[in-house]
């Protein structure tokens, strides 16, 4: 069954008197992409979530966002290690000595150095807090997965419905082919046999070029591709190998044949069908863009 790109999922936990909360967003991509937004203490642990979540998705911009909100209470202070940041500023001003440097020693520097600020204690990665994250990190990602699923489901509604009105009109325009050609037959012999008033033909051979010209008309062929495409479409909607690339792609091969139907065929109640069926393949193509 299929899955759309777009889907929302949120889930939250409490530490240590915290909310610890985490957001997913996911829109149409080309391709998969995961944006992730955390506090510093997890940066150590930003692949390992990127693969969590890249093993539930195959394509879509997935932003993912995972911070500590206060809850009432004071929030926890950023430790200083006064001990490094002495260990810097003996070893530059050592530098400074050396080389004769006139620059002063200010906040700026310290700031650049990243060891002399660590997290607050509460927040350091111990096992209980790990294990929330994770826990959290698995609601939300079910969450966005359901949602995602859902939004298939839909999706697969419409498109069936347009397929079934797109088979509609196949099975219009195939009623009218036998008619069309003998129609075409008959206006042709005609418009010869107007301009050749006072020549002799031969029988056989006009007959023949008729038929000739005829047949270039005839679009029994791309109807039977045309319905056969539509076949396929509902097989792989239903189907567990339900891409949005497959779905694209054949997308463009029934396209070329409701082009090639309304190109060869001279006929108006035929071009109408056609024009019918661009317009439900257009709408088909919008609602492909958005199947993982």
């Amino acid at each position: 069954m299929i899955r759309s790109m777009t889907g929302y999922g949120k889930a939250e936990a409490v530490l240590a008197g915290r909310k610890f909360l985490i957001e997913m967003k996911s829109v149409n991509h080309r391709f998969l992409e995961i944006a992730l937004r955390m506090p510093a203490v997890l940066y150590p642990l930003e692949m390992e979530y990127k693969k969590k979540i890249g093993e539930r998705f195959k394509r879509g911009r997935i932003d993912v966002s995972i911070r500590l909100e206060g809850d009432g209470a004071e929030p926890p202070k950023v430790n200083l290690n006064l001990d490094i940041a002495r260990d810097y500023f003996d070893v530059l001003t050592r530098l400074k000595n050396e080389f004769n440097l006139q620059e002063p020693i200010g906040l700026k520097t310290f700031i650049s150095f990243r060891d002399i600020f660590t997290p607050p204690m509460e927040t350091q990665l111990n096992g209980d807090f790990l294990n929330s994250v994770e826990k959290t990190l698995q609601e939300a990602l079910s969450m966005l997965v359901n949602m995602r699923q859902d939004e298939g489901i839909a999706l697969f509604s419409d498109m069936q419905m347009r397929l079934q009105t797109i088979g509609e009109t196949m099975g219009t325009v195939r009623s009218r082919v036998p008619q069309v050609v003998m129609e075409y037959q008959k206006r042709l012999s005609d418009r010869i046999k107007e301009l050749s008033v006072g020549f002799e033909l031969d029988a056989a051979r006009l007959a023949q070029e008729v038929a000739i010209m005829a047949d270039r008309c005839d679009i029994t062929e791309e109807i039977v591709r045309m319905q056969s495409h539509i076949g396929q479409f509902e097989a792989l909607l239903q189907s567990d190998e339900a891409e949005g690339r497959k779905i694209d792609f054949l997308l463009q091969e029934m396209n070329r044949e409701i082009n090639t139907i309304g190109s060869k065929s001279n006929d108006v109640e035929i071009a109408r069908q056609v024009i019918e069926a661009k317009s439900e393949l257009g709408k088909l193509r919008e609602q492909a863009q958005n199947i993982e």
